[in-house]
C-alpha cells in the first residue's frame, strides 16, 4: 500500500478533474476496493450475479464522475466507494425483485432453495436499505457509521477520521444504529 501522502496527492489530482489521476487512484486502492467488495458480497446468497470484482469496476464507472467531491483522504474516498456499493447492490436487488415479477424472463430454476436464498437475501437488503433511509433521515451521522462500517468495512478508528469525531462516538453511533436498525426492521410487517 503506497503512503498516505502519496494517495492524498493523487485525490487532489482527481478533485481537480485529471483524467488519468482516477485511474491512477483505482489501480492503487483497488485492493483495499476488492476487500470492502468481497466483505460485501460475502453477506450476499450463493451464486450472487455481482462478484467483487464486477462490483469493484461499477463502483468506478460511478466514481470516475466525481470531480466535484472534494476528497479528504484514503478513508473518506473509501467511505463514499462504500456507499456507491450500497447503491450498487441496493439497486441489483430492487431489479432482480422487479424481473421476478414479470421482467420479461423466463426464468428456470435448478434449485429452489438457492433461489429463496436469494430472493431472501435481496428482501433482506431492501428491508435495511429502507430502514437506513429512515436512520438517516432522523439521525444522520448514525446513518452514515452504518453505512461506512457495514457497506464499507471501514475500522471504528477510520469513520471516527472521516466524520471528524472520537473513536467512543463512533462506537456508541454504532451500537445505537444497530438497535435502531433491527426494531425497525423487526417492527415492519412486510418483514414478517
Amino acid at each position: 500500500m503506497p503512503p498516505p501522502q502519496e494517495v492524498t496527492a493523487i485525490l487532489l489530482k482527481a478533485s481537480k478533474g485529471e483524467a488519468n489521476a482516477v485511474n491512477h487512484l483505482f489501480a492503487v486502492l483497488h485492493d483495499d476496493l476488492r476487500r470492502i467488495a468481497a466483505e460485501r458480497m460475502s453477506h450476499e446468497a450463493a451464486g450472487h450475479t455481482l462478484q467483487p470484482t464486477a462490483l469493484v469496476h461499477e463502483a468506478y464507472v460511478r466514481l470516475v464522475d466525481q470531480t466535484r467531491c472534494q476528497w479528504q483522504d484514503r478513508s473518506h474516498f473509501l467511505a463514499v466507494a462504500s456507499q456507491v456499493m450500497r447503491r450498487i447492490l441496493v439497486d441489483h436487488a430492487r431489479s432482480r425483485g422487479r424481473a421476478k415479477r414479470g421482467g420479461g424472463w423466463n426464468r428456470v430454476t435448478l434449485d429452489k432453495a438457492l433461489v429463496e436464498s436469494a430472493e431472501a437475501q435481496d428482501k433482506n437488503l431492501i428491508a435495511l436499505d429502507d430502514a437506513l433511509n429512515k436512520l438517516h433521515q432522523v439521525h444522520p451521522e448514525k446513518a452514515q457509521v452504518v453505512e461506512m462500517r457495514y457497506f464499507g468495512g471501514l475500522t471504528v478508528a477510520e469513520c471516527a477520521k472521516v466524520l471528524g469525531i472520537s473513536v467512543r462516538t463512533v462506537a456508541r453511533h454504532w451500537d445505537f444504529a444497530q438497535a435502531w436498525l433491527f426494531r425497525e426492521i423487526s417492527s415492519d410487517p412486510s418483514q414478517a
